[in-house]
């Protein structure tokens, strides 16, 4: 009998959609185990996840199976309603639409996981625009800046 062998490992990026209701360091924590478990449920390996106060990054060990979108959309979703059901903030808590997405080579992890273990670290250097920026182009991805996210800045 045959079976699928893969390796196919992915970055994911999100934003906070309004600069009221960002994440908290008395939180995030949490946010990130149920996100973990989210991704472990639906069968996937996290990797790392780690973020600020108006983004996030996960790396994932993904099947080829899984569909990232569909994914992410329900990481969306849940933690939306798992942060407002549990008032970490006053404010109605809501994900930016869309995120990025960002594929590496098993070679990569270790430097990849260290990159988003140190994002508290590397954000006092550099804000989320020029981080994301940096990541569209250095992965060539042609975009628009119509589409890209609302920028939430000094946050």
């Amino acid at each position: 009998m045959s079976d699928t062998y893969s390796q196919i490992y992915i970055q994911t990026v999100f934003a906070v959609q309004d600069r009221d209701a960002i994440i908290q360091s008395s939180w995030e924590e949490e946010l990130y185990k149920y996100i973990t478990g989210i991704l472990q449920n639906k069968g996937q390996k996290m990797l790392a996840i780690n973020g600020t106060s108006n983004h996030i990054h996960f790396l994932i060990g993904m099947k080829p199976t899984c569909c990232l979108s569909d994914l992410v959309r329900e990481i969306k979703k849940s933690s939306n309603i798992f942060i407002n059901e549990k008032k970490f903030t006053p404010f109605n808590f809501q994900w930016q639409e869309g995120f990025g997405a960002f594929s590496y080579g098993h070679s990569q992890l270790r430097d990849v996981i260290q990159y988003i273990e140190n994002q508290k670290e590397h954000h006092k250097k550099r804000t989320f625009k020029e981080e994301y920026l940096a990541f569209l182009k250095a992965f060539e991805i042609q975009f628009k800046d119509e589409y890209l996210f609302n920028w939430i800045e000094n946050a």
